[in-house]
């Protein structure tokens, strides 16, 4: 569609339900996404995961579509209010109406947050961007979520305010060890309610403990009851010691020792969800 058949479609009235399969959907609802084959490129990279109805739109033709906010998205509140990027459209067959029960017990598995970090162009700063992308090729429970955040800070503090029972972030972290050396490291969150959100400048900055800052200091100026106390989940780091950032021109590409270490985080993340998955929390390795 170009953008003027876009606005059309905006324009109209949205519809209050659908029926898929025989079961009504309706905004508010969550469904999985199952794009048609041999459609856009970028709704196929979506199947299978989960999203929430933001609305239901009929256009100019009479074709009915679905506009859907992905659950995973760290920035769906955006979708929510109608921001472009957050929202994706597709037709009723290509979505799979959850079952309430289904729903609910997903809603109510356990959530841990892999934040990879870290900025492809500047050498071994991309580490924590391809332990991601190798876990990303791994099944794990359900509850457990794995995103690339790469250089996007707003968006990793808008994650971090989402409830997670845990967050492991992953990323470059220069700690006076050899290349490759991997850290274990538990920030001390009481310290970061302390700090102003007049630091937080720059919204897409690498630095995890600047989106840490910044998510503590959106909890500390938000209105909450007594009863709904929002607070940052417990964090975890996973840092390995870089050879190489890229110098002033930059480069693509980790150096031999950071590149080596990136398995062993695989392994040693995988350790730490299933322990956190059992209810234990790890002892951190480097404070």
């Amino acid at each position: 569609m170009n953008e003027w058949e876009w606005q059309a479609l905006e324009d109209k009235t949205p519809l209050t339900h659908i029926e898929v399969m025989g079961v009504l959907v309706k905004p508010g609802d969550r469904v999985r996404l199952r794009p048609r084959k041999g459609g856009d490129v970028l709704d196929l990279a979506l199947a299978g995961q989960t999203a929430t109805v933001e609305s239901i739109q009929e256009d100019y033709e009479g074709k009915i579509h679905l506009c859907a906010v992905l659950d995973a998205d760290p920035g769906r509140d955006w979708g929510f209010l109608r921001q472009p990027g957050h929202r994706f459209f597709f037709s009723p067959e290509e979505i799979e109406a959850l079952p309430e029960e289904h729903a609910r017990n997903e809603a109510v598995a356990p959530k841990i947050l892999i934040a990879g970090i870290g900025n492809i162009f500047q050498g071994d700063d991309a580490f924590g961007v391809e332990v991601a992308r190798k876990l990303m090729l791994h099944s794990w429970p359900k509850g457990v979520r794995i995103i690339d955040f790469g250089i996007r800070g707003l968006d990793l503090a808008y994650a971090l305010q989402d409830g997670y029972e845990a967050t492991i972030l992953v990323d470059a972290h220069a700690h006076g060890g050899p290349p490759g050396t991997l850290y274990l490291m538990e920030p001390d969150l009481e310290s970061l309610n302390t700090r102003s959100g007049e630091e937080f400048v720059d919204a897409h900055g690498t630095n995890p403990m600047r989106a840490l800052q910044m998510a503590a200091s959106s909890f500390s100026s938000s209105p909450s009851s007594a009863s709904q106390k929002r607070s940052l989940s417990r964090i975890l780091l996973v840092g390995c010691e870089p050879g190489s950032l890229g110098g002033e021109e930059g480069h693509m590409g980790l150096s031999e020792p950071v590149s080596a270490a990136v398995d062993e985080a695989v392994q040693l993340l995988e350790s730490l969800i299933v322990k956190i998955l059992a209810g234990e929390w790890p002892v951190a390795l480097q404070t």
